[in-house]
């Protein structure tokens, strides 16, 4: 696996691999090997459990939760002379990709260096047009985007809106697989009772960015206030418009009404969707917001723009409300009828953990298995036996200078041994 970010480091992207390793953890016939960024400056390596490592390169990360383009150039750098190593001390059958931007253009790197075929999960930035901050380096990065997805035997999207991006940009990238994401409705649950009297409680967990709308949040947070309406915002994460949204909040004068949390540990984050009575998200754009998922686990009404991945979580009027981005008038008339009306806040929330009990991390380990037993396997060329075979008669046959029969072929692909990686 090759994925630039992997928690403490970076946001969404890396707390999915984690979900994904905790239950490839238990597939004992999976072994893996995680190429991620370092948190300090020197190379680290980590047994992550029995039969997955994760082995980090220094990229001297200034932020935890954001990746610069020199650090993210400093991990395909590094990343790519690692993979390498490790592939040809014990050869890999497949490789497994998250974001197309580094990790897939390692991956295609590698492709091209050593014949190993590789399934890429698309992140959000990578397809061009999805992050407006990018503006101007989509140009240039386009061309390897396409190039990636071209070459991957699969690209995973997470939603249809997602894979709709994808096939906006390049028409000929037909090999997508739709693969949600989940959550882990164990670590997320409902808090104490909302009451009908006091400030509503909203929460948004997510990058202090421009994408993510926080800044919207805080008008709607403001006319509600004119309004005379008892609301309380709490915003848990940091990112390069923090200042700008701090300067906002004192500007309206709304200290008293929004809090800038920063960032919360894992571990902690289910207490503050607790302590919440409504999840906002205003952002631009979205693949499957996680942060939306472990709302609704929960048990919060969810009120988020109409992006990506938001069909599939948010039946409007049930569990939650929705509205098109920068339109703040429409955000408060959400929020406006949700602070008066505390029944309704209660049965939306009941409704979005029931619909949350459809995306699990479980669910999803599983459609990436099936994805695994489909991949073409890497067979080395120095011999013409794949580099994963582990079955006692395919080993036995080998050594005696026997080829194998075409049963023997047929079944190493489809029974891969404890050996597969």
């Amino acid at each position: 696996m090759l994925n630039n970010e992997f928690p403490p480091l970076g946001g969404g992207t890396g707390t999915v691999n984690r979900a994904l390793l905790q239950r490839f953890a238990d597939v004992l016939d999976l072994t893996i090997d995680l190429v991620t960024s370092a948190l300090g400056r020197r190379a680290e390596t980590e047994q992550f459990s029995k039969h997955i490592r994760i082995v980090k390169v220094p990229v001297n990360n200034r932020n935890i939760h954001h990746s610069s383009n020199r650090e993210l150039l400093t991990y395909a750098a590094r990343a790519l002379p690692t993979a390498l190593r490790l592939h040809r001390a014990h050869p890999y059958d497949f490789c497994f990709a998250f974001s197309a931007v580094p990790a897939g253009a390692g991956a295609l790197a590698l492709r091209r260096l050593t014949g190993l075929r590789y399934l890429l999960r698309v992140c959000g930035p990578d397809i061009p047009g999805f992050e407006q901050r990018y503006g101007l380096l989509y140009p240039l990065l386009t061309p390897v985007i396409r190039h990636t997805w071209h070459a991957a035997e699969t690209v995973v999207a997470k939603c249809r809106d997602e894979a709709d991006m994808i096939q906006a940009v390049d028409r000929q990238v037909r090999h997508i697989a739709l693969i949600p994401n989940g959550v882990d409705l164990a670590a997320f649950q409902s808090g104490a009772p909302i009451p009908d009297t006091g400030p509503l409680r909203l929460i948004c967990v997510a990058r202090l960015i421009e994408r993510k709308g926080q800044h919207h949040l805080i008008a709607a947070v403001k006319q509600l206030a004119d309004m005379g309406l008892e609301v309380q915002l709490e915003l848990v994460g940091t990112g390069d418009a923090q200042a700008a949204n701090e300067k906002q909040v004192h500007t309206l004068g709304i200290s008293d009404r929004v809090r800038f949390s920063g960032y919360v540990p894992r571990e902690e984050i289910a207490t503050r969707y607790a302590a919440a009575h409504v999840f906002v998200l205003a952002s631009f754009n979205e693949g499957m917001s996680v942060a939306t998922l472990e709302a609704m686990a929960a048990g919060l009404p969810v009120v988020v723009t109409r992006t990506g991945g938001t069909d599939d979580l948010v039946e409007a009027g049930v569990n939650g409300l929705t509205f098109d981005w920068a339109d703040v008038d429409t955000l408060t008339t959400h929020l406006q009828c949700l602070a008066t009306d505390r029944d309704r806040v209660r049965q939306m929330g009941a409704a979005s953990r029931e619909r949350a009990m459809r995306f699990t991390w479980d669910a999803a380990a599983e459609q990436y298995l099936a994805l695994f037993d489909q991949m073409p396997l890497y067979t080395t060329t120095h011999s013409a036996v794949s580099a994963n075979v582990s079955h006692r008669n395919m080993v036995e046959s080998t050594n005696s200078g026997h080829s194998p029969s075409q049963d023997d072929r047929d079944r190493r692909v489809a029974l891969p041994g404890p050996d597969r990686q």
